[in-house]
């Protein structure tokens, strides 16, 4: 602001004040806060949100555990759109910047064996650090290409990073293993994925024939049954209802942090899809919603826990 003005004298000029006047001030403050916040959110982000120290915090097979996991439309969606999300996987070996690398994939059928392996990073180093997800950094499921034969295994790994699990498998014939994790990258990035990758078992293979869509399956005397249509690219909700032999309701309990767990597979390529259910029962069952990436016919597989014990019921669906 200039001050009033007067004739200047000889030799004279006008002067411009020293002192700012309020608004620049407030002006000034305004801007300083606003860098000081922005500084301040930058430095809390990385404290809470997963930088090297966050992620590392452990020893090198360390896996951490502060890792939610909403209910998901597909393959472990971490916030994708919903046509990501409607992705089946499982249908390579490298994906997303991991690779599956085996290091057994043989097996004498009806005898128990060991499925090792190992995850690698696009350098081909072994990755030895895993998120926790719905208790466990890394979920098996193991078929056969028939789509019979299913299991949900939770390997260990050593401090060098390979994984191992006891495995049987039951019959003759290709069987396809999926590895279901969210790996940690070095600067604490997160990277859900699915990789598969064959397993054989010598003998004569005599495929299955897959059962015929029904909406009811009897698990140990308890029926399961089921509601809604899944639809081709659509986001719809699954219901899974328990009975009893007396047409009470078992008292449903948590495995692996949920009331159920539902793993869909599509006939032909074996496409993969695990889909987490709502955290609380709806009206006493157990909700999915699942977005089918396309056409086809789905075997689904719904583990859930009564009694302290794990079954699994399984259903077929023809989706399109």
């Amino acid at each position: 602001m200039r001050v009033a003005e007067r004739p200047a004298a000889d030799g004279e000029t006008d002067r411009v004040s020293a002192t700012p006047d309020r608004a620049t001030l407030r002006l000034a403050l305004v801007v300083g806060g606003l860098v000081l916040a922005v500084l301040l959110g930058f430095g809390l982000g990385r404290i809470n949100g997963g930088g090297p120290a966050a992620a590392g915090g452990g020893t090198a097979d360390s896996a951490l555990a502060d890792h939610s996991h909403a209910p998901g439309v597909g393959a472990h969606s971490h916030g994708a759109d919903q046509e990501a999300a409607a992705e089946a996987g499982g249908l390579a070996i490298s994906r997303d910047g991991y690779t599956l690398a085996p290091l057994s994939a043989e097996f004498t059928a009806g005898r128990e064996g060991e499925l090792r392996f190992r995850i690698e990073d696009g350098q081909r180093r072994t990755v030895t650090r895993f998120a926790v997800v719905h208790d466990k950094p890394m979920h098996v499921i193991v078929v056969r290409r028939d789509l019979s034969g299913y299991q949900h295994l939770h390997p260990t790994m050593a401090t060098d990073g390979t994984w191992s699990v006891p495995l049987t498998l039951a019959q003759p014939g290709l069987w396809r293993a999926y590895a279901d994790f969210t790996a940690l990258a070095d600067d604490g990035r997160q990277t859900a994925t699915t990789l598969g990758v064959d397993l054989v078992a010598p003998g004569t293979y005599q495929p299955r024939e897959l059962p015929a869509p029904a909406a009811t399956d009897t698990v140990d005397g308890l029926a399961v049954g089921y509601q809604g249509s899944p639809e081709p690219g659509l986001t719809v909700p699954l219901s899974f209802r328990v009975t009893g032999a007396d047409g009470t309701s078992p008292t449903l309990e948590r495995y692996l942090g949920a009331y159920g767990h539902l793993v869909a597979l599509r006939e032909g390529d074996l496409g993969y899809l695990h889909v987490h259910p709502e955290a609380e029962l709806v009206d006493g069952a157990i909700q999915f919603w699942l977005t089918a990436p396309g056409p086809g016919r789905y075997r689904l597989y719904l583990d859930f826990a009564t009694g302290s014990t794990v079954r699994t019921a399984e259903f077929t669906v023809t989706v399109g």
